[in-house]
């Protein structure tokens, strides 16, 4: 995060959560607005990934939109299905390599 002013607004906001003067969504809410109109949070790249981050924090699970939830959720089961896929292949690999190896078995007799 880049922009000074930000990252102040950002301390006192969620001093306001703790005290619970504000409400954790409030608080995304005007982050998300102050970012959508500073010329330096305009500019910065790795800026929505850390609202991101700082959303997750802050609203409880059930508070995010359900679009966000389920983004989130189709994604975690795209890295599974992606993880189980390459362990599939390894396997299939391995077995492979196994079966070649009995087939080159020096003990065995002619």
């Amino acid at each position: 995060m880049q922009c000074e002013r930000l990252i102040k607004q950002i301390k006192i906001w969620y001093s306001h959560v703790q005290n619970e003067t504000m409400a954790p969504a409030r608080m995304i809410s005007f982050i998300e607005s102050h970012a959508s109109q500073c010329d330096i949070c305009l500019a910065d790249p790795d800026l929505h990934q850390e609202i991101t981050r700082i959303t997750e924090i802050i609203l409880p699970e059930s508070k995010i939109p359900k679009a966000v939830r389920l983004q989130q959720e189709q994604a975690e089961e795209n890295e599974l299905e992606d993880e189980e896929e390459s362990t599939d292949e390894t396997e299939e690999t391995e077995e492979e390599t196994e079966d070649d190896l009995d087939i080159f078995d020096p003990d065995d007799e002619i």
